[in-house]
């Protein structure tokens, strides 16, 4: 457990003053081997903006970290300063701005080492899943890596990490066995199983709110070659089609799996002419087995979806495997698809003028459900199917409500307000008193919070 500190009152730029901005920069200057950005600076307007355009963060300092110490000098300096703190390596879970403060950069600890022996990578906290996949590949091996190779691989598995291989290997959550971690304190700490076992699980599934991971160590998987792809199908059936996907997906094996979409294609040329401009209902799948038990298995899918317009499903080495995802403006998770979840679905995204350009329906199960004893707190792990829209339509929102878990899974929300719906009641008990021993004046705040359970609350529990 981290040293206790003194207490930390984070203020704001106004209250800072421009001497207190100035400060911390120069306290950087001073030990920091990385490349600071300050306003006005060349770089600083690069540097500063996340990978999204929701928000519009002006830093304090921009700090490229180079290394652990680089972490460490970033996390005193916010701290001696009063200066709020942000972290971020691809900048995709940037959800909440870091004005005034300092925004910590880990891009350039990127490095990537794989043990074939043991099966396992350890990886940098600014490494992404297009490094793990080339360095595993080789040794016919694969990471629980995401749906796209651009995403940061700490980020994506503090958050639970729901990859194409998940349903039989877990989340990728699941899979970490050690991470090195800079504390709100600026020290370091090495939490495992065996070491720091509260702060261990609370980092698998709990984000970013428990310390800056320097360096992480997880399982690979045995995986060389899938069957893998997207079909195209005409919109009209997708009401019959999302009716046998139910049927589906309650007999599938572990190693497939699917989503079904149903999406608005672009008009633009580099969409193929066969579905270009198109409404279509596209069928998604990922298979790690034999090719032919695969068709087998879609068939009744593809015969529900009638005569395909493209079929793009074909044996590929896993590494060139990454089918996208759609982007999240709502999420809803549920453990069934009763006929009033797929008949509001397929209303809203036909309705004309309607803002819905993708809605995906996954199927989740298998070894997501099956944790280990000592598994991490990655939300309501009896979800069976999860929905993600790409407009928020309030509407639809309604039609939902009734019949979905009301919980949600931290990789794929915006709204830092709704980040406790991540967890189940007990877990989120539990982080919170985590939080309380590792970062008691909620320093790591700029994210998808998790608040440290007040003083009261620890005396009740120890009662």
């Amino acid at each position: 457990m981290s040293a206790q500190v003194q207490p930390y009152e984070v203020r704001s730029v106004t209250s800072a003053g421009d001497d207190g901005i100035g400060a911390v920069g120069r306290r950087l200057r001073r030990g920091f081997g990385g490349a600071l950005h300050l306003p006005g600076e060349e770089g600083y307007e690069a540097a500063r903006r996340p990978l999204f355009p929701s928000i519009d963060p002006r830093p304090a300092v921009v700090a490229e970290a180079t290394g652990p110490a680089d972490v460490r000098a970033a996390v005193t300096a916010a701290r001696e300063h009063g200066l709020p703190l942000a972290v971020q390596a691809t900048g995709h879970g940037t959800h909440v701005a870091c004005g005034g403060g300092v925004l910590l950069k880990t891009s350039a600890m990127a490095a990537v080492m794989v043990d074939p022996a043991r099966r396992v990578a350890r990886v940098g906290a600014g490494a992404r899943w297009a490094d793990v996949l080339a360095a595993a590949a080789p040794f016919g091996l694969a990471p629980l890596s995401g749906s796209s190779p651009a995403v940061g691989v700490v980020g994506y598995t503090l958050g639970g990490g729901l990859g194409w291989l998940a349903r039989e290997h877990g989340f990728a959550a699941d899979s970490v066995v050690r991470a090195e971690v800079v504390t709100a304190d600026g020290g370091t700490v090495t939490a495992s199983a065996d070491r720091d076992p509260e702060l261990f699980w609370a980092l698998r599934g709990g984000g970013g709110n428990f310390g800056v991971v320097t360096s992480l160590e997880f399982r690979l998987y045995p995986v060389t070659s899938v069957y893998a792809g997207v079909a195209y199908f005409p919109i009209e059936r997708a009401a019959e089609t999302l009716a046998r996907y139910r049927a589906f997906a309650a007999g599938a094996p572990d190693a497939m799996s699917t989503a079904v979409l149903l999406r608005r294609m672009p008009g633009t040329e580099d969409v193929p002419a066969a579905v270009r401009g198109r409404r279509v209902l596209a069928i998604k799948a990922m298979y790690d087995g034999d090719p032919g038990d695969a068709e087998r298995l879609l068939r009744p899918l593809r015969e529900a979806a009638g005569p395909h317009l493209l079929d793009e499903f074909r044996v590929t080495p896993y590494a060139k495997a990454a089918m996208g995802g759609t982007a999240c403006r709502h999420l809803d998770l549920f453990e069934e698809l009763p006929d009033p979840v797929i008949d509001a679905l397929v209303e809203a995204e036909a309705r004309d003028g309607s803002p819905i350009s993708a809605v995906e329906i996954r199927h989740w199960g298998g070894a997501l459900t099956r944790p280990a004893p000592d598994a991490g707190p990655v939300g309501d792990r009896a979800t069976r199917f999860s929905v993600i829209v790409d407009a928020r339509v309030p509407d639809l929102v309604e039609s939902l409500r009734p019949h979905a878990t009301g919980g949600s899974f931290l990789n794929f929300l915006s709204d830092p307000s709704r980040t406790a719906t991540a967890y189940t009641a007990q877990d989120h008990r539990r982080l919170t008193e985590v939080k309380r021993a590792y970062d008691p004046d909620n320093v790591f705040r700029r994210n998808l919070n998790i608040a440290p359970a007040p003083e009261a609350s620890r005396r009740a529990a120890r009662a």
